[in-house]
């Protein structure tokens, strides 16, 4: 599972758990708010009916059926028949407007009718005589009375209600609010120690590996664990460990080959020297020939293996410096073939050029270079007197130069290697053939900066076939590029 995976995860089990809270304490607010407006409406309709029923006493004292009124009365000051009447319509207007239940207005309504009969009763004693007054009021009285506490009793029971289910309401959130922030520290914890664990760890694993392996432990190689990334980041890791390490192996390889490459022809100049300091006075001309040819193939090869050292060292650089000129790639062929042929006597070199002129733009000692080199593997690895072919051919707006062997031949798994810099492959390592092995790797590289490549095929135990592949210049465009520019430098992404 990658990291991304692992945090969504996370952040999105945090999240539901965050929703899950506002939707609990949204839910909780409405209820209490509702459980509130239940509240404010029972009391409400509690002060009201209260009101009403006071009203209504203070009306049926002033009507003079139960008697004379006293006028001093706070409750009855300033108060008539009529103020009282104009109030019963708009309080209980008033109480229809705070219902909250069928129930609740069932009773209103009964108090209203009970309120008309109360009044037509009342205007109805008014014309009777004073002991047949209150016969007739107090019936009325009594029943809307009787309803008017009943609607007061409905209201305590629905304001107790309300305020109890608030009260519960209020645990509740309590609850709820504790156990959210619970989970919510749980899963807090919960991610935190899983992206420790997960994430933090692996981490700190492929930190640690990383600081021994620059600390010089070349074997130290980084755990492939956790998420996809991280174990992307140590396989990494690991991967230019092994590279770095290999390079380092290589490069002592090379370093002990350089030293036994260079011995060699040392050795074999401190033999002669110490030869001809010995034998002077028995030294003839004929001796001294075959010393000085001795001591001029030792001097050549070590400039060679230097000179491909120079040139190696100067193209990972990238200072590798090309005169560029438009030149007759026959004539390359000619110059190589020529100097192997006064060289070597002991194999049969062909040249095969066609008549007419095949113009490349390059530098002429590089590309004389790869085909020298070439050349000089072609007889290195091949046996003595066979034949080696060097040819040049255009295939449509390409140049080929063609260096054939009859030698031991090159397996398809060495083939991978065969370019690489300081890598020397089976055959010519049980040989003991001279070099370093540089020489293809430069020329691939100085191919690679003329714009061209290399191809190779081999048969083991039949021979390879090295072909050269250069652009084709037009006569036209070789007289347009007449002043060509000398001296540039390639970049070092040019020679990769």
């Amino acid at each position: 599972m990658s990291l991304r995976a692992w945090l969504a995860a996370i952040m999105g089990g945090l999240a539901l758990l965050t929703l899950v809270a506002a939707s609990a304490l949204i839910a909780l607010t409405n209820a209490q708010n509702h459980s509130a407006n239940t509240l404010g409406n029972s009391v409400e309709g509690l002060h009201l009916a209260e009101e009403l029923e006071i009203d209504l006493l203070i009306h049926f004292r002033l009507s003079g059926v139960a008697g004379p009124v006293e006028a001093t009365s706070t409750l009855i000051r300033g108060r008539t028949l009529e103020s009282i009447e104009s109030s019963f319509p708009r309080l209980l207007d008033a109480l229809n407007r705070t219902a909250s239940g069928s129930t609740e207005q069932g009773l209103i309504r009964e108090v209203d009718k009970n309120f008309d009969a109360y009044l037509v009763a009342q205007r109805g004693a008014a014309e009777l005589p004073q002991r047949l007054r209150a016969q007739r009021a107090i019936p009325s009285l009594d029943a809307a009375l009787d309803s008017l506490e009943r609607l007061v009793q409905l209201n305590v029971e629905e304001a107790r209600a309300a305020r109890e289910s608030s009260a519960d309401l209020n645990r509740m959130g309590n609850v709820v609010g504790l156990v959210l922030c619970g989970l919510l520290l749980v899963g807090l914890v919960t991610g935190t120690f899983l992206l420790r664990r997960i994430a933090w760890q692996p981490l700190r694993d492929i930190s640690q590996a990383m600081r021994r392996f620059g600390a010089g432990r070349k074997r130290t190689r980084a755990p492939v664990a956790g998420p996809t990334e991280l174990r992307d980041m140590a396989r990494t890791f690991n991967e230019m460990a092994n590279s770095l390490t290999h390079q380092q192996e290589q490069q002592l390889a090379f370093l002990a080959g350089v030293a036994h490459e260079l011995r060699n022809p040392l050795s074999a100049l401190k033999l002669s020297t110490a030869l001809t300091e010995r034998s002077r006075a028995q030294l003839t001309p004929e001796r001294m020939q075959r010393t000085l040819a001795l001591v001029g193939r030792q001097v050549e090869r070590l400039d060679r293996m230097v000179g491909d050292l120079l040139d190696s060292t100067r193209i990972e650089a990238g200072k590798l410096e090309l005169r560029p000129e438009v030149r007759d790639a026959r004539e390359l062929a000619r110059g190589v073939v020529e100097l192997y042929r006064s060289s070597d006597g002991g194999h049969v070199l062909q040249l095969d050029v066609p008549e007419t002129p095949l113009l490349v733009r390059g530098d002429p000692d590089r590309l004389e270079q790869v085909m020298a080199n070439l050349v000089s593997n072609a007889l290195k690895y091949s046996p003595s007197g066979s034949r080696i072919d060097v040819a040049v051919r255009r295939e449509v707006d390409d140049v080929l130069l063609i260096v054939k062997d009859q030698g031991v031949g090159i397996t398809e798994d060495e083939k991978s290697m065969l370019f690489a810099p300081f890598q020397r492959l089976g055959d010519a390592r049980s040989k003991r053939a001279p070099g370093v092995g540089l020489g293809l790797s430069v020329a691939r590289r100085i191919v690679e900066a003329h714009g061209g490549h290399i191809e190779v095929e081999s048969t083991p135990g039949v021979g390879s076939t090295f072909c050269v592949r250069l652009a084709l210049v037009t006569p036209e465009a070789a007289g347009a590029a007449e002043h060509p520019e000398a001296g540039a430098v390639v970049p070092p992404d040019a020679l990769h």
